[in-house]
């Protein structure tokens, strides 16, 4: 095979994903001096985080005095069921409200209060207002700024381009072979440091928020490389993704609209979440409607209500509902805005929300409830990195956002997305940068890497007959959908990773028709090899954990299990080319950290007023 006329673009680090972890990155990359390509499956702008419409949590404080890194690391690792990497959260704590203001005096506009401070509002499983935002479109606000600030560095972009393999020089990562997504040119990025930014896997499921650019490409090459993976079982169904019409089935519906006052009922007219709060959160739950409403309106004596548990607890109320037959009648519930504000307020606050439904749905949120369930949204789970570098076992590789594991443990509250990927965005950028400086030579590609790759892709074309890969994802996505949904057990799981194994075998034969030009069954093909990596490290991972906490719940071992708070899976590609799935010992807690994380609220607020006093 001749490589002569194959592309070779060379930089000094490549970051592979431009949703807010990859561009803050390449940012931070590119501010050292570095030579910085930026790598986009689609278009830039077309990116995940343009989906975290409702805010970005960061204890700025300007809402509620008595908030403060303390409370919400202590939110996070509870939202977490503590089993998030401590350093990891408390670095996200401590730095995201800085990463904020960064935005702030980078261009973001966000919504203000009364004396002009940045505005934030309730959510999910936070103690106080924390996420500031933009309406509901605090995503998309958050891209621009990125996108613009990005562009007047220099970045080199590279839209519709995608990663196929990274390439290594011994344990260092050397760079990446790719396509051009039109003409299925080959290209080879040499690199001394690669960023994974890929976000999720979603697409392995058939109801899903995910867009079809997330096919679990950063799990799979990094897996490929000899990298690990951490923590795949919990995968996060976010609770209010749209059931019904079927225009907008998957569609998230912001926590912002329960963050508004929204409520959950069933057809029964019922505000079931009352009816499930656990008794971790119980003492911070309001008891009655009354409680909840007041705090809805800012009384800081209430407590909040309990449609902002934590996802893992709303998603499993709703699915006991619907399996009670009290769900609403297209398998969800009623998430209902229209009784709890005014028609205008709705239009102020949640101007997407309402725009969006009323276009693709004939659906007015000012006056009808809508139709929500659980659907598949986020991976907590991810590449396993340092959590100061944000580098993998693999030398020279980095991941950061939703491709790297760790941060949110077994459940993410919602609003940290948003000020994860700016913060481990920017210490991946620090992570390669110094990891390039202290480089003694370049690492160098090697040919016969590359011929495999452009082999491995090409051969999907060459088959004079084979399996059709949209037929083969669409039973993936259904065995995943059955077997490793929201609710799990042995023998569902069992099931699935026998399906899964069978559908190893089936992608050996995978064709697709025609050339390489502009042809989407061959994209499809190649995603479908990442997707099956992920949705088996999915899998695997939660047949081993044999416990339920936060997002992975098994019927048939009900309940947090204290001996499982001491372990993470991990796994690991055997020299054969099997998946290795073991229990890794957790790094323990700093003590302070984890006197902290298991403080009453009470004794916080005491300790940050005191902190504040001694401060001046």
């Amino acid at each position: 095979m001749d490589l002569d006329g194959i592309k070779l673009i060379e930089h000094d680090v490549i970051v592979v994903g431009a949703g807010g972890a990859g561009l803050r990155a390449a940012i931070e990359c590119s501010s050292k001096g570095l030579s910085t390509g930026l790598i986009c499956k689609s278009l830039l702008g077309k990116a995940h985080t343009v989906m975290a419409e409702g805010g970005v949590a960061a204890s700025l404080s300007n809402v509620d005095e008595r908030d403060d890194w303390k409370v919400h690391f202590r939110d996070t690792m509870r939202g977490g069921k503590f089993l998030n990497t401590w350093r990891m959260a408390e670095l996200h704590a401590k730095q995201a409200p800085t990463r904020i203001r960064e935005l702030e005096e980078w261009g973001a506009v966000f919504d203000r209060t009364k004396d002009g401070l940045i505005n934030q509002r309730n959510f999910g499983g936070h103690r106080y207002p924390r996420l500031a935002h933009v309406g509901d479109r605090t995503g998309l606000e958050i891209i621009r700024t990125l996108q613009d600030y990005g562009v007047h560095q220099g970045i080199d972009i590279y839209m519709e381009c995608t990663g196929l393999d990274l390439l290594k020089d011994g344990n260092k990562v050397s760079g990446m072979v790719a396509i051009w997504r039109d003409s299925g040119d080959f290209i080879i990025f040499k690199a001394k440091a690669v960023i994974m930014a890929t976000g999720g896997g979603g697409k392995a499921w058939k109801i899903t928020s995910n867009s079809w650019e997330y096919t679990g490409d950063g799990y799979a090459m990094a897996y490929d490389a000899g990298a690990e993976l951490m923590d795949m079982e919990f995968t996060q169904f976010h609770p209010t993704g749209m059931v019904w019409p079927p225009s907008v089935r998957g569609t998230l519906v912001t926590e912002g609209v329960r963050g508004e006052g929204g409520i959950l009922v069933n057809n029964q007219g019922r505000r079931f979440m009352f009816d499930n709060v656990p008794e971790t959160f119980a003492s911070e739950t309001a008891d009655t409607e009354e409680e909840a409403a007041r705090f809805v309106s800012g009384d800081k004596s209430a407590r909040r209500p309990p449609e902002l548990l934590t996802r893992d607890v709303v998603a499993r109320a709703i699915r006991a509902e619907v399996k009670a037959e009290r769900g609403s009648p297209h398998g969800g519930a009623f998430l209902d805005i229209a009784s709890q504000r005014s028609a205008e307020d709705i239009k102020k606050k949640l101007p997407s929300m309402y725009h969006q439904f009323k276009v693709l749905a004939e659906l007015d949120i000012t006056k009808d409830p809508m139709e929500v369930g659980p659907t598949l949204h986020y991976f907590m789970g991810g590449i396993k990195v340092d959590p100061d570098t944000q580098m993998s076992k693999v030398e020279g590789l980095f991941a950061c956002g939703e491709a790297s594991g760790g941060m949110h443990g077994a459940n993410r509250l919602g609003g940290n997305s948003l000020s994860d990927l700016l913060v481990f965005g920017k210490l991946a950028g620090d992570g390669a940068g110094n990891y390039i400086n202290n480089l003694s030579s370049s690492p160098i590609i090697d040919n016969d890497q590359v011929k495999q790759s452009i082999r491995n892709a090409t051969d999907i074309l060459n088959r004079d007959t084979g399996v059709n890969p949209y037929l083969l994802h669409e039973e993936l996505q259904e065995a995943m959908q059955d077997n490793v949904g929201i609710v799990r057990s042995d023998e569902l799981l069992k099931t699935g990773i026998q399906q899964l194994q069978d559908f190893k075998e089936k992608y050996k034969d995978v064709k697709a028709d025609g050339a390489c030009q502009f042809n989407p069954g061959w994209h499809e093909a190649l995603s479908l090899k990442n997707l099956i990596i992920t949705a088996e490290a999915v899998a695997q991972s939660a047949l081993l954990r044999e416990e339920s906490r936060g997002a992975h719940t098994r019927i048939d071992c009900p309940g947090e299990r204290d001996e499982w708070l001491q372990y993470n899976v991990v796994v690991s590609k055997n020299s054969d080319g099997s998946m290795k799935t073991e229990k890794i010992q957790r790094i323990k807690a700093d003590s302070d950290l984890e006197r902290i994380a298991n403080s009453t609220i009470e004794e916080l607020d005491k300790e940050v007023l005191n902190d504040r006093l001694k401060k001046g």
